[in-house]
């Protein structure tokens, strides 16, 4: 992660950067690892929240590296059940 540029981490942590992608008591799907490559499109960020009560906190860094592997990404950021993506 020493690799990422200071100012995707300061995006990145921003509170008024918003989710825009969210994994809904359907889980994982094709339908959420293509709705993050869409955005990938049109931008380099995508923030991914995660409804509270859908996995344990030990299977969420399992999600997130599940994320970042199908989408070409790196995680940036991950507290909770908010993760942030970012694409060169």
């Amino acid at each position: 992660m020493s690799d990422v540029p200071k100012h995707i981490l300061r995006e990145a942590a921003s509170r008024d950067f918003k989710p825009s992608v969210r994994v809904g008591k359907a889980g994982l799907s094709e339908t959420v690892v293509d709705e993050i490559m869409q955005q990938f499109n049109s931008r380099n960020l995508v923030k991914v929240k995660i409804n509270k009560g859908l996995y344990e906190r030990q299977q969420r860094s399992e999600v997130w590296a599940y994320l970042a592997s199908n989408t070409g990404s790196i995680m940036v950021l991950q507290r909770g059940n908010i993760g942030v993506l970012w694409r060169r």
